[in-house]
């Protein structure tokens, strides 16, 4: 009987025990939320709204010089000096080398010499002709030594041209000698050095000069996204951008190049094996930063649309899919969304369809975010980009998207 007494009164010191870790329990979950549930985590979203906008779009490219010029050998010769520093700038006419040049003045002096001689040849003809004219028409010579005497005019007047002609040869190849600068610009490093023959046989490269300023920029785009572009623009869809001539070059750092180019021409014909159409830019290039063959990408505004949503670019998972962001409905739930993405601009992305006005984009907080449980949308400023949320933004979105 006693032992009953002792277990009836540990088990109702254990019951009050167990109300008062209860009501404790109970007491701190209070302030959570209704059924002990912690609050719906905060995101940072956009609210969309329609604009206008430029529609614009990055292209490769490969910036190729204005001029170029290949510096070769016209005459064969020793090369003797090289006149010019190699990777500096150069001027139209400049002495580059200079090749030996003594065979081509002696050939020059045997071609005056005989030129001499065909001079005093002419004047004896010229002066037979001179004495036997009178002679002639008088009968005191035969009709066959008058056409001699001008048939050796003739003669000596072409010996004259014709060793003219080899002095202007033999002077121009002295001139070669010397080899002078086709154009003006940058010259590269020397092909030769001194002792080098050239010029046997083939006329040898020496050097390239390249004109870098201007430069241009060599990019192409898929024919059918252009057709798909000007169709667009002719049934009023969207309008012809009023600088549709101006390019910006966007180098492999993602910075911008501070100066404008200007679109010269799109090719006329399509590249049947890649669909894609050439075109081409002129790029200032005053201090010579750029250099030819250096790839970089082209942006190009080719259209204006009045309908447009812009949304930061770390609210767009882009993938091989598709373009997808995460919308707050009403019930605070979020849900995948697939966009249409066209263009970039000023680090946002221009949305033109799969979106409305007055909807709630997920900018921020992606890590927050779990299936099938609500958020509180705050709105986000640009500003609070630099929290260290946004890098996890793209990741994220794409994971949610995908669930």
């Amino acid at each position: 009987m006693l032992m009953s007494t002792g277990t009836a009164l540990v088990a109702v010191a254990a019951a009050v025990l167990l109300v008062a870790c209860g009501d404790k329990g109970a007491a701190a979950a209070g302030p959570a939320g209704a059924g002990g549930m912690p609050p719906p985590p905060p995101v940072g979203v956009v609210t969309t709204a329609l604009g206008s906008a430029g529609l614009s779009t990055e292209l490769p490219g490969r910036l190729e010089a204005w001029r170029t010029a290949q510096v070769r050998a016209r005459v064969t010769g020793i090369v003797q000096k090289r006149l010019f520093t190699e990777g500096a700038d150069v001027k139209a006419g400049q002495s580059l080398f200079q090749l030996d040049a003594a065979p081509y003045r002696a050939t020059l002096d045997s071609a005056q010499a005989a030129l001499g001689k065909a001079d005093a040849n002419l004047a004896q003809a010229q002066a037979t002709a001179q004495r036997n004219e009178p002679l002639a028409a008088a009968k005191a010579i035969s009709q066959q030594e008058w056409i001699a005497t001008q048939t050796a005019v003739k003669q000596a007047q072409a010996d004259v041209a014709s060793a003219k002609a080899a002095v202007q040869t033999a002077r121009l190849n002295v001139d070669y000698a010397s080899v002078l600068a086709p154009i003006g610009g940058r010259i590269g490093r020397s092909q030769v050095t001194e002792g080098a023959l050239v010029g046997q046989g083939e006329a040898t490269l020496l050097a390239t000069i390249q004109q870098i300023n201007p430069l241009y920029v060599n990019f192409t785009q898929s024919a059918s996204e252009a057709l798909r572009l000007r169709q667009a623009i002719e049934r009023g869809a969207l309008k012809r951008s009023g600088d549709a001539s101006r390019v910006t070059v966007v180098l492999d750092d993602g910075s911008e190049y501070p100066l404008a180019g200007k679109l010269l021409f799109s090719d006329l014909t399509v590249d049947p094996t890649s669909g894609q159409v050439t075109l081409r830019a002129e790029l200032p290039n005053p201090k010579g930063d750029l250099l030819p063959g250096l790839f970089v990408k082209v942006r190009l505004q080719q259209a204006q649309t009045e309908s447009a949503i812009l949304l930061p670019q770390q609210a767009v998972s882009r993938g091989s899919s598709g373009d997808t962001v995460l919308v707050v409905g009403a019930d605070h739930q979020v849900s995948p969304r697939p966009v249409k993405v066209t263009a970039g601009l000023d680090n946002q992305w221009v949305v033109t369809d799969g979106l409305k006005p007055g909807e709630q984009v997920v900018v921020d907080g992606f890590q927050k975010i779990r299936p099938k449980t609500p958020v509180t949308p705050v709105p986000w400023s640009p500003a609070g980009a630099a929290s260290g949320a946004a890098p996890a933004a793209a990741p994220s979105a794409s994971a949610a998207a995908s669930r």
